[in-house]
């Protein structure tokens, strides 16, 4: 199973999908392609360590979303590695209908919250202000809405009462690398199917 990751930051959810292939815990899956929208964002770095085909492909300042001309360049560089899976890992942006149709139930997200609790920016500081208990990650298929998709795995990770905002982020983080490989691997063996 070929899979393209896309990201917009430090790409530390990509560096855990690529220690999982080093490790040979990845099940069936290779990164074909990692691409971002961040010129020179570090996950783009770690793609080029590993001799992984990386790309940062310009989209708007002016919108969050990627449409119109930037929408087609996009699907144009994505189509070029012919992914069977597109992985979204911090990448910052919306996708419109166009893209999510062009890899229809063929792309996922990871989202540092349980969700529905807390879509959308800011997940984790708005648990942690709130007070929350439990907090955690999920990886979902995408659709037209925002983290709406239907949910394939989640993560809890417990925030104790004399947790700091920097220390959730860190447990937080640490479960998503646990969890985004493990559901790659497990899509690219069959275990968890893809939507029909």
């Amino acid at each position: 199973m070929k899979i393209a990751i896309l990201g917009s930051g430090a790409g530390s959810n990509a560096q855990a999908i690529i220690n999982a292939t080093d490790n040979n815990q990845i099940g069936n899956a290779e990164i074909v392609g990692i691409f971002s929208d961040k010129e020179n964002a570090p996950i783009l770095h770690h793609a080029q360590k590993k001799h992984i085909y990386s790309k940062y492909i310009y989209a708007s300042q002016d919108t969050r979303s990627i449409e119109g001309k930037d929408e087609e360049v996009w699907l144009n560089e994505i189509k070029k590695v012919n992914p069977d899976l597109i992985v979204l890992a911090g990448f910052m942006r919306i996708l419109k209908p166009k893209f999510i149709n062009f890899a229809k139930n063929r792309i996922i997200n990871l989202h540092p919250s349980l969700l529905p609790s807390f879509p959308g920016l800011n997940s984790i500081k708005r648990a942690f202000d709130k007070k929350v208990k439990i907090t955690g990650c999920t990886v979902h298929w995408v659709n037209e809405s925002i983290d709406d998709g239907e949910i394939i795995a989640q993560a809890p990770v417990r925030i104790m009462s004399g947790d700091t905002l920097e220390l959730v982020k860190q447990k937080v983080h640490a479960a998503e690398h646990m969890l985004l490989p493990w559901v790659i691997k497990d899509l690219s063996l069959g275990v968890i199917p893809f939507p029909v």
